[in-house]
């Protein structure tokens, strides 16, 4: 569902999200990887599980990210009517050091997964 304009009480909840830098690097996060888990995201920033709920619960009740559980992990994306927003504002602060940072920890990971995975498939006495 796209937006066409919100509503005051929809744009300050939107502000306030963006009014700590925890949460913004959060959102950037998802914003450009689709999905996460909160251990991800844990991992990616250096924040406790604590920490990291936290800002997640925030973002959810302000109306800016879903969740979904798939057995004990659970995954935080962008809500459909506030992607074209966050896609918004993101393009002036994109090239944040802190942001881009956060991005190339997250190929790292996402890099080492996959080398990963590939030794598993590939291991000869894997039965």
């Amino acid at each position: 569902m796209r937006l066409k304009n919100i509503s005051l009480n929809y744009g300050m909840k939107v502000f306030k999200a963006l009014s700590e830098e925890p949460r913004v690097r959060i959102l950037h996060l998802l914003i450009n990887n689709k999905e996460l888990s909160i251990s991800d995201l844990e991992h990616i920033l250096d924040f406790t599980q604590t920490k990291t709920s936290r800002h997640l619960a925030f973002l959810k009740n302000a109306g800016l990210v879903g969740s979904r559980r798939i057995d004990q992990w659970t995954f935080y994306y962008i809500l459909e009517e506030a992607i074209e927003i966050m896609m918004q504002i993101f393009k002036f602060i994109q090239k944040d050091i802190n942001l881009i940072k956060d991005q190339e920890i997250y190929e790292i990971l996402q890099s080492n997964r996959e080398l990963a995975q590939n030794k598993i498939n590939n291991n000869p006495f894997r039965k």
